[in-house]
């Protein structure tokens, strides 16, 4: 770390719509480096070092004061996590990926990330594991570069980005705002929350965390298309008049009513979206949470062809990506008091924890208990994990005009996992796609316990089908 103070020193208050994520043991997003040449233990902690000082939100620990306020404060912080795993396959790092997932952060101590080296003495896959309280998708895009950059060049210079403003009330687009009877409700729930509210420890979380990860497992099917299937694919797109975003959207949601048949929650599709350039204050290529989405019911018409859905659903999301749209479940957890945000996560979950726990009767009678929090999950049925509250949830970061080479070091592609809000039982797929040094990765995630791997397996070929068809 820099002993410069104006680097170090840094604290401010956690925003509403970051204490969504809070706590949560699923909301982790990943970024994946495959990289071309020697890697070494002593590089990246070099890098990491260097990084660390460019991005406010990895010098962080969170502190929560008397009041029940969260604090993002840089003093007393402890070294980010650094692990060496031996590379034996290309597979490797999504067994090391699972295992890590499943490892709490120690949030009052450490910045809420990790790294991970997948080694070997020519090719190595860098896992950035991430809370998504401190970042979104194209945080670990820009990060990624970044290391790579000083992977690259050991002696370059680092430059600091000033702290990223966050979303808050105070940096929000002229035409996004709250209806007043939406207001007044929220309130009302804020008032009665205050009456009845249950505050949650690093403990709790701990417990949480170890008790999802026992019950649910996210497995990953990584898809990786060549330079030309890519350059293939980019093109067709543009002869068809859609987006590859469109086109992913479409193959995807297709290939599960095909492979499952028709079920109601097949048209339920989120697609995410980067907010940073639609804010007064952009945090520009900071670490954050900066990310929305915009919700709509998606049919695949299975009489006609690929194109002519790809066509129909371009047609019906292009318009759905508005301020008011992608601002809307943020705009929500802002007017929110910050500590119903982090209770979700705990009424969802609680009931899952053993009789053994230490925090069992906490947690198990919270989860039980009929409040503010229980109604809010009600509303969309979250209440349950049994419910599906998307058949597709998609994230595509686009094209990223990076460089390959850094240095004696070829980024060979990025592989990204979107990670989520809500358990991933809720979702029947998640999909998280990028482009980058000329080839498309995609990642399908799904929870075992909700989807059967084959029929996955089964959506993954046909919707590679779909999209590679001449």
């Amino acid at each position: 770390m820099s002993q410069n103070e104006s680097i170090v020193r840094y604290e401010r208050k956690v925003t509403a719509a970051e204490r969504f994520f809070a706590r949560s043991p699923f909301a982790i997003v990943t970024m994946v480096l495959r990289i071309n040449g020697h890697v070494s233990e002593e590089m990246l902690r070099r890098a990491v070092s260097i990084v660390q000082q460019r991005h406010a939100l990895l010098r962080v620990r969170i502190r929560t004061d008397a009041g029940h306020a969260a604090w993002f404060r840089s003093d007393g912080v402890q070294e980010i996590p650094i692990e060496i795993v031996p590379r034996e396959s290309e597979d490797d790092w999504i067994e090391s990926h699972a295992r890590a997932s499943g490892l709490p952060f120690a949030f009052e101590t450490h910045p809420a990330i990790r790294f991970i080296l997948v080694q070997s003495p020519d090719r190595s896959e860098l896992i950035i594991l991430c809370h998504h309280i401190i970042c979104d998708g194209m945080s670990l895009a820009y990060l990624a570069r970044d290391l790579m950059m000083h992977l690259g060049d050991p002696a370059r210079e680092v430059e600091v980005l000033p702290a990223p403003p966050p979303i808050d009330l105070d940096n929000l687009p002229r035409d996004v705002s709250q209806p007043g009877l939406v207001k007044f409700l929220i309130g009302r729930m804020n008032r009665k929350w205050a009456q009845e509210g249950v505050f949650f420890d690093q403990e709790d979380y701990e417990i949480l965390t170890r008790t999802y990860w026992d019950h649910y497992h996210h497995d990953l099917l990584s898809i990786e298309l060549s330079e030309a299937e890519t350059t293939a694919l980019v093109a067709r797109c543009r002869e068809e008049q859609v987006t590859v975003n469109s086109a992913l959207t479409a193959a995807f949601s297709g290939a599960q009513s095909f492979a499952q048949g028709e079920k109601p929650y097949h048209a339920k599709t989120v697609i995410a979206a980067d907010l940073r350039n639609r804010l007064p204050q952009s945090p520009g290529e900071g670490m954050g949470m900066y990310a929305g989405g915009a919700e709509l019911k998606l049919r695949y018409d299975h009489e006609r062809g690929f194109w002519e859905n790809a066509r129909q659903f371009h047609k019906r999301i292009r318009p759905t990506f508005t301020n008011k749209k992608l601002f809307s479940a943020i705009l929500n957890w802002l007017y929110l008091d910050p500590t119903i945000c982090e209770a979700m996560s705990f009424k969802k979950l609680g009931g899952l924890v053993p009789p053994d726990s230490p925090r069992y009767e906490k947690l198990s009678a919270f989860s039980a208990r009929d409040d503010v929090v229980l109604r809010l999950l009600q509303r969309d049925n979250l209440d349950t994990l049994g419910f599906k509250y998307w058949g597709t949830a998609v994230t595509n970061l686009g094209r990223l005009e990076f460089p390959r080479q850094y240095g004696a070091l070829e980024l060979d592609r990025l592989i990204m996992q979107p990670g989520g809000g809500i358990p991933l039982a809720n979702a029947n797929l998640v999909l998280g796609a990028v482009t980058c040094s000329g080839k498309l990765s995609l990642v399908m995630e799904y929870a075992r316990e909700a989807v059967d791997s084959a029929v996955m397996q089964q959506v993954k070929d046909k919707a590679l089908e779909y999209l590679l068809e001449e």
